[in-house]
Formats: structure tokens, sequence, C-alpha cells
């Protein structure tokens, strides 16, 4: 706490040191920051920075099918050269070798319990027709004593061989039903081991194929390119993978193009064609010069810690160059994107006031400033093109002018020695005078 006749002490310093000041300055008015407007040779550009990228990368994939982890043991380093049929990446799967010979025991089960039921149905078969061939013995005999001649026969024995006849004629339809539904049953359950074992093969051939394709082939000529997952490591040797899954990509190195993001604020007069110069991050000598081949059609933000918008766009990278001076997709470079480039007239940013989409800038005239609309046409980070509104020599209004009074006018000498510099009072017993 500032004792009270200190801060007092204190207050007086100040006033002092302020009459001091405009003792020898006097009233004077501190004189305006103007520019003055020319034609003259203009240069507007950004800069920015951004990864060399291949315009078509072909995604390599984990080969194999089904859901078996592999180990990768083997690969080539990121960023190698590679030409078609190179192997890139080298597998190990313990799982593959476990499902395969599983498939290949279900499929000798399947076959001992689809010749056990065959033979199950033959022996079957075999009952019913010897049962039909008795009935059909036993039926013969019946029908002929059922057409005797009644006289010869004792009428008991006529009526026994009509009802054989009749009895027997029943279960030989029963029997021929039998038969009949006991093939079907059969094949239907002969058809349910056929198709239990092609699913057990289909599964055999694929493991199959699975411990043939342990080898990752180059599709084409390229650059090798290893793709993070989705915490940000990139696979290394030991990791385990999915098949089907990304390890990285094979850039074609012919279509090469830079992926830049800069600020909104610095890109908001970037439009495609604009020419760019192109050199590796610390290596300026290596110069190519290029044109903006696309740009986004708005901002957006690219980190979660930050709320500044980065406008994106891209730069194609001709093929010779990057072969001349070895670049490879990954590497860093810096970009210089020339917005305009000529005579013109402009005017420092800060000059600019814009009101409903229409811009001003404050022009000497008469004893002061009046208020001219303006046309801009490309804006850069710190100057504007302008097209329409001013003459060359015309006095714009950069900063505006003061007294020096006005640098001191904050200081209150009404002032209580007690107040806070935040705007709160300071009520503590250190701040009283004595006696008060």
């Amino acid at each position: 706490m500032i004792p009270a006749r200190t801060g007092r002490l204190v207050v007086c310093l100040l006033l002092a040191l302020a009459a001091a000041m405009l003792a020898g300055c006097g009233d004077d008015v501190a004189p305006p920051t103007v520019e003055t407007v020319t034609r003259v040779p203009l240069v507007l550009d950004v800069i920015g920075e951004g990864p060399l990228q291949s315009a078509k990368a072909t995604p390599l994939l984990v080969p194999g099918q089904g859901w078996a982890q592999r180990q990768l043991v083997w690969m080539r380093d990121e960023g190698s050269r590679v030409e078609e049929g190179e192997v890139l990446a080298r597998f190990s799967t313990e799982r593959g070798e476990l499902d395969l010979a599983e498939a290949r025991v279900d499929l000798e089960r399947n076959a001992l319990a689809r010749a056990a039921k065959q033979a199950e149905l033959t022996t079957g078969q075999g009952r019913v027709a010897v049962d039909l061939s008795k009935v059909a013995m036993d039926l013969s005999i019946a029908e002929r004593y059922a057409g005797a001649d009644l006289s010869t026969m004792a009428r008991n024995d006529v009526l026994d061989a009509i009802q054989d006849v009749d009895y027997l004629g029943a279960k030989r339809d029963t029997l021929r039903w039998k038969q009949g539904q006991s093939s079907e049953r059969g094949a239907a359950e002969l058809a349910v081991l056929d198709a239990q074992r092609a699913t057990v093969a289909i599964e055999a051939e694929r493991s199959r194929k699975d411990l043939e394709a342990l080898e990752l082939r180059a599709p084409h000529a390229g650059v090798m390119m290893l793709t993070a997952d989705w915490s940000g490591e990139k696979p290394t040797i030991g990791s385990s993978l999915r098949p089907g899954s990304e390890l990285g990509r094979l850039p074609d190195t012919s279509t090469l193009e830079v992926e830049l993001a800069m600020p909104q604020i610095q890109a908001q007069g970037v439009a495609v064609g604009n020419m760019v110069e192109l050199s590796p991050v610390g290596r300026p000598g290596q110069q190519v010069t290029s044109t903006i081949s696309w740009v986004a059609s708005a901002a957006k933000v690219m980190s979660r810690n930050s709320p500044v918008k980065y406008l994106t766009m891209k730069a194609t990278v001709p093929a010779e160059a990057a072969r001349k001076h070895g670049w490879v997709p990954g590497q860093k470079l810096r970009a210089r994107v020339v917005l305009f480039e000529g005579q013109a007239m402009s005017v420092a940013n800060i000059a600019l006031r814009s009101e409903a989409g229409r811009h001003y800038v404050q022009v000497r005239g008469g004893e002061g400033f009046a208020r001219r609309q303006v046309e801009i046409g490309v804006r850069g980070s710190a100057r504007s093109q302008v097209l329409e509104g001013l003459s060359p020599g015309d006095e714009v209004l950069l900063v505006d002018g003061g007294t020096a009074a006005d640098a001191i006018g904050a200081i209150d000498p009404e002032a209580s020695p007690g107040t806070d510099p935040a705007g709160g009072n300071n009520n503590s017993d250190d701040s009283k005078e004595p006696g008060s």
C-alpha cells in the first residue's frame, strides 16, 4: 500500500514534470503523419510454407483379408524412391497359420461326417428294399389265393387270403413312402454337410492366400511415404497391422504440388493464377517459379488451440525441376506468392477505413482532412493497390496529430492518493492521513 503523503508527493512530481514539458513546448501540436501518393513500381506479396505432396498418391494397403493381424518385420525407409514391382514391406502372421490348420481339421471332420451319413442312408435304403421284396412276394401269394375257385377251398381260407391282400397292399405303400422320405431326408442332410464343407473350404483358401500375401509390392514408381494413425504415430518394425489398413502412400512424382496455409488476414488477395516462387526451407538457391492452381473457398481454423483462420491454396511443382533438385514428397517448401507487380498507386492499410463494403481514406484539403472514397484493387498484408479515388500528389492521413497535453491528459491532479490504478478505491488504514 502507498502511504497518503508519498502518493501526494508522486502526483506533485508528475504535475511538475508536465508543467516543464508544457513550458518547453508550449501548446505546439504534433503534426499528423501523412503519406504522399505516387505512382511507382509496386510489389505486393505474401510468404508462406507448406509440404510438397503428390496430386495422385496410391494408398499402400496391408495385404490379406479377414481380421487376423500381421506383424511388420521389414520395410523400406520412408522417402525411398522405388520402382514398379519392388518389395516395400514384409509381414508375418502366426494367427494365419493357426487358422489354416483349424480349417484343414474342419475339412477332415466334415469328410468323415459325410461318409458316416452316406453309410447310414445306404443301410436304411437297403433295409426298406428288403422289406419291399418280402411284401411283394407275400402279396403275389395272397392274390393267387384270393382269385381261387370257392368250390375247391374252404370259405375261411378264401377270406384270410383276401384280408392279406389288403394288408400287404397298404404295407407296400407305406414302405414306398418311407423309402421316398428317407431319400429326401438323406439328400437334405448331405446338402447341409456339403454347405458346411464349402464354408470351411472358403476359410481355408482365404487363410492360404493370407499366408501367401505377406509381401507388399510397389504398384508403380514413386516415393514411399508412411501414413500416421489416429495418434500421429507411423508404422515401425514390429507393429501389428490389420489387413486392408493403410501402411502408407506411394506418391506419383510426375504430379507434384505444394499445399500452403496462410493466415486469412494476409492471404486476402491471393487468387488462382498468381505467380509463386518456391524453394526448400534453408535452400533459397533451389528456386522454382510456378502459379497458384487452387484456392479454398473459405478460410478455416487449423488448430483447436488457436482461433486464427487460415486460407489453404495449392501450387503445381514442375516434375523436371523436382527431379533436378532431388525434391521428395513431404519436404517443406517456402513460397513467395506475388499478388501484384507493376506501376501503381498504393496506400498503407492503416489509412483505410471500411464501411458497408466501401473503403475511405482521409485526404488533406485546405486546413484539414476530408474523407474520400477509394476503389481498392489487390490488397497485401501491409499495403493495398488503389485503382480510383486518388491522384499522385494527394496527401493521405496515416496517424492523427496531437498536443503535448494530450500525452499527459491521463494524469488527474484531483485523483485521490488512495485510488487504485485499476479504478477501485483503496480504503486501508495506510492510505489515510493522521487525524483524518
